[in-house]
């Protein structure tokens, strides 16, 4: 198999999520709830039973270049945040708040590496006005064959927070 330099990878995962991001922007996020005016701000990003977002490991490095560009007292947050959440998933294997997500800043990883499946989640009030499940599968697909051109069979996707522990901190 031909192997893709991580450079050239993450580039290449950088348009499929401005891709999906497009699409969701445009084709439904009209009909979503505004998250700047959300009562409830941040409760997808930090709600355990909702957030259990896996990421790869093409994606752990994308947040890990996001995380070195944050200011130490902000890594260092964030660095508690994910080790604590880690410790919890792995004593009780249950779900876990988003480390990644700061109550006054909103998503950190936002512009520059935010998750797939989060890009697709928005606060819809009808079931009908949601993007169709394939819009994300087919990003995934794409990610996944991004990891294997990278990393051979030598990567998974694991929690937010254990990929940070493992990967970034």
């Amino acid at each position: 198999m031909k192997t893709l330099p991580v450079s050239q990878a993450l580039l290449r995962l950088a348009r499929i999520r401005d891709g999906l991001r497009m699409v969701v922007t445009r084709d439904y996020e009209p009909r979503a709830k505004d998250c700047g005016t959300c009562e409830v701000r941040g409760a997808c990003c930090t709600d355990e039973h909702f957030v259990n977002v896996r990421v790869t490991r093409l994606e752990t490095e994308a947040i890990r270049r996001a995380i070195e560009s944050f200011p130490a007292p902000v890594r260092s947050r964030v660095a508690k945040r994910a080790a604590k959440a880690a410790e919890k998933l792995g004593n009780s294997g249950g779900s876990f708040s988003c480390p990644l997500y700061e109550k006054e800043s909103g998503c950190l990883v936002h512009k520059t590496a935010k998750p797939l499946p989060c890009i697709h989640h928005a606060c819809y009030e009808r079931r009908e006005d949601l993007p169709p499940d394939s819009l994300l599968e087919e990003a995934e697909k794409q990610v996944v064959r991004l990891n294997s051109l990278v990393y051979g069979n030598a990567w998974n996707s694991d929690p937010i927070p254990i990929a940070i522990t493992r990967f970034v901190l």
